[in-house]
């Protein structure tokens, strides 16, 4: 009997076809096989929003492969991923190689695992499944949502704005956030602050101390400091003269627990945070380990772990790092989140005795395997327990009364710190005993200013979006990458976010004119209404009429409504065109602001604004004045890309190309680049 088993990629294939047996043959569907076309909306309104699915180019010679293979096959199954895309990939699969008939005979079954081992394999295909018809509705649902704000907001944007402009449901949430955050921080204005901070020499070895004056006449200072020079000044003319004594010293053991095992969202965050990778790289790497069989599926929000996982935990620990280090039964975490639903289990190695050290691959993806092992088998291990101290000496001058505090931590068994490094610093405090008189070596004011808040990083957004209920683990790396693609925010020298003009610009005008599209609460409303769906509570047609009619309505009115010039108003200049002499005026491009010609269309030059962005025109190089480093010949000119995936993407290159090829996507260091020598990430950003 021969079975035909079909996944989504090669590798997974190459994978799970090395724990099967001759009878059996492993293909892919190279990911998705049919979706609504690029052409138009495809999207029946009048028809109950039905759907109009069309099989892409690029997938029509691997489905006529496809069902040339399921015709021989006696049986069909269906192995893709565990979560609404893996489900919507069964069902398109289905359609597209036409075995609805084959499926109703139960000639087609599916299977879902949560990991790439034989074990795992095996079992499930002892124990198959019918498509989840609840699952995919409601990852056809999200779709149709996108598609029909993505095909009817974007065109208002081309004529209100600019050409070129898009929108998105989920990403729009996110340049909101951005753009916020850079109001708040043009609104901020910094307060100045004082702390005080005392040398104390005290003990019987006589050790110099730092401490930080904590209260003033028994009143604790408020944060983030003492407000005022003047009262600086005074509490350290006071101290000067004060008499000392050590009021008390406590001490007290603390205990630090361990993190759960990674979700996506934890995983994206802490990559971002420890290893510098994008969300996007991260996921990536992690698709590559999953596929081998190296990791569980890392599309999830579950923190579950299985029992056999947390068995060979517990025995991989006693055996490696000592009885103590074992617990006496396996640490469970809970379910922060209701919305749990994309899979059953964390984020975990498949065989948790394999360390970084034992298994294949390149050295980002190992980095990535580190991490998650790491923070598996650290959940399996004890508590981290210290000796917290802490110092307090009361200094009296007249009237005033001060206290000064010290404190210290002492490490008495490292737990799960063992293998999961932490920034834990030891500070000892020495032995001291109540009525003691320390010595002041040395009192002094530090002059500080309260910051703005920090502009998002890549960890700090999507906590931010997974916090707020918007997205789901699928989604992060597409919304942070479809955001700087669109050229709606970009990352500073410190890999934060910074929204563009045009990111602005947009954002306010949706703000303003379309609040439900990025208003966080009706977004992660729809979100849940989703998750309703997926369990087979409500009907996606409900979900998706009740959003549209009135949107519908009031894009209706606001292109009517909303002059263009009222949102992209052109500044005249005193400048004449040298090609005909027409007046100059400055625009507003995708790119910043530019010059252009007002006898546009007749006559279409362009000049660049200082300060401003590149002419968008017709994508024109742009000179800087620096020699080729390859060729030594031409000039190093930046331009944009002007189609596939980095339309609108600037990079440098020689001027004399198609003769010398030299390009980079990064800018010249002299030119405020990034110093190659410096630049130890220039791998990492060059990937993503």
């Amino acid at each position: 009997m021969s079975k035909l088993v079909i996944v989504e990629s090669p590798t997974k294939a190459n994978t799970i076809s090395k724990f099967l047996g001759k009878e059996f043959k492993v293909d892919s569907s190279f990911g998705h096989i049919r979706d609504l076309p690029k052409s138009k909306l495809g999207i029946d309104v009048e028809k109950d929003f039905e759907p109009q699915y069309v099989i892409p180019t690029s997938s029509r010679k691997q489905v006529n492969k496809l069902k040339k293979e399921a015709k021989e096959a006696d049986e069909i199954i269906l192995a893709t991923d565990e979560d609404r895309e893996g489900e919507a990939i069964a069902h398109h699969l289905v359609e597209a190689l036409g075995i609805k008939d084959r499926l109703e005979k139960g000639e087609v079954k599916r299977i879902a695992f949560h990991e790439i081992t034989e074990r795992a394999i095996k079992e499930s295909l002892e124990k198959p499944r019918e498509i989840d018809e609840n699952l995919f509705k409601a990852q056809q649902a999200r779709r149709i949502l996108d598609r029909l704000v993505g095909y009817n907001l974007s065109p208002f944007l081309w004529k209100k704005v600019m050409r070129g402009l898009s929108a998105g449901r989920v990403q729009s949430v996110a340049v909101r956030l951005i753009v916020e955050r850079e109001e708040e921080i043009r609104r901020f204005k910094p307060e100045e602050y004082y702390t005080i901070i005392n040398n104390f020499i005290l003990g019987k070895e006589r050790e110099e101390v730092q401490f930080q004056l904590a209260k003033i006449n028994g009143k604790a200072i408020a944060k983030p400091g003492i407000e005022t020079k003047e009262k600086a000044e005074k509490a350290v003319a006071d101290l000067k003269e004060a008499e000392h004594v050590i009021e008390k010293m406590t001490s007290k053991e603390a205990k630090k627990n361990p993190l759960p095992p990674f979700i996506t969202s934890t995983l994206q965050q802490e990559a971002v945070k420890r290893l510098g990778f994008s969300s996007k790289k991260t996921m990536m790497l992690a698709q590559r380990l999953y596929e081998r069989g190296e990791i569980t599926y890392m599309r999830t929000d579950s923190v579950n772990i299985s029992n056999e996982a947390l068995s060979m935990a517990g025995e991989f620990i006693e055996k490696e790092y000592g009885k103590e280090y074992k617990l006496d039964k396996p640490r469970r975490f809970s379910q922060k989140s209701k919305l749990a639903q994309e899979a059953h289990e964390a984020i975990r190695p498949t065989k948790p005795h394999m360390s970084v050290e034992k298994i294949e691959g390149e050295k980002d993806e190992k980095k990535i395997y580190d991490l998650i092992w790491r923070r598996f088998i650290s959940s399996q291990m004890p508590q981290a327990i210290f000796e917290a101290t802490a110092i307090e000496i009361l200094s009296v001058e007249g009237k005033e009364k001060y206290i000064s505090r010290a404190n210290g931590n002492l490490m008495k068994f490292d737990g799960f710190l063992k293998v999961w490094k932490s920034n834990f610093k030891e500070q000892m405090l020495p032995k001291v005993e109540e009525k003691e008189v320390p010595e002041l070596r040395e009192v002094k004011a530090e002059q500080h200013f309260t910051e703005p808040p920090a502009r998002f990083n890549e960890a700090g957004l999507i906590k931010t979006l997974e916090e707020n209920g918007v997205g789901r683990p699928s989604t992060y790396a597409s919304i942070i990458s479809v955001i700087q693609v669109r050229s709606y925010a970009e990352k500073n020298e410190n890999k934060r976010f910074q929204p563009t003009e045009m990111g602005e610009k947009v954002s306010n005008l949706l703000t303003e004119h379309f609040p439900k599209i990025v208003d966080i609460g009706f977004t992660a409303d729809i979100e849940e209404e989703l998750d309703e769906v997926a369990l087979g509570i409500s009907k996606w047609q409900d979900i998706i009429r009740e959003f549209y009619v009135p949107f519908e309505k009031r894009l209706a009115e606001k292109y009517k409504e909303i002059d263009k010039k009222d949102i992209m108003p052109e500044e005249k200049t005193d400048e004449k065109c040298e090609k005909c002499g027409k007046p100059m005026i400055i625009k507003t491009g995708r790119f910043g602001k530019f010059m252009a010609c007002s006898g546009f269309p007749e006559c279409k030059n362009t000049k660049k604004v200082e300060g401003g962005g590149a002419i968008v025109g017709r994508f024109e190089p742009q000179k800087t004045g620096l020699i080729c480093p390859e060729c030594k010949i031409g000039e190093i000119v930046s331009r944009r890309v002007s189609k596939g995936r980095a339309r609108g993407k600037i990079f440098w290159g020689c001027s004399r190309y198609p003769e010398c090829k030299y390009a980079s996507w990064e800018k010249p260091a002299e030119l405020g680049g990034p110093d190659k020598k410096e630049n130890k990430n220039k791998k990492e950003e060059a990937d993503e």
